[in-house]
């Protein structure tokens, strides 16, 4: 998980316009939202996706500037990712862009 975060910083710094882009579904969800006139599901899409962009940058600062990690956030870092968990996002995603749509 750190290394994802320092990849994900080197973008940050660089540009933050970068970093949005990284995060093509943000973008998506403001056009999902724009196209079924502000459906419920959409914006709960696009609500779990700031939440999740916020948290990276919120994390990056605890980790990078203010260089406080509690013992509960190193473990978290240093944990490994099971080969399933990158895919949890699809079961969240696609039923909320489906309920949009539907």
């Amino acid at each position: 998980m750190f290394e994802v975060l320092v990849r994900i910083r080197r973008r940050y710094e660089r540009n933050i316009f970068t970093f949005f882009f990284m995060h093509p579904t943000y973008l998506f969800a403001i056009w999902l939202i724009l196209q079924t006139q502000m459906s419920v599901a959409s914006i709960a899409l696009l609500f779990l996706k700031t939440v999740d962009i916020a948290t990276k940058i919120v994390l990056m600062q605890q980790i990078f500037e203010k260089k406080e990690i509690t013992p509960q956030l190193h473990d978290m870092l240093t944990a490994r990712l099971e080969p399933w968990m990158p895919y949890i996002g699809l079961a969240v995603y696609v039923p909320l862009v489906a309920l949009a749509l539907a």
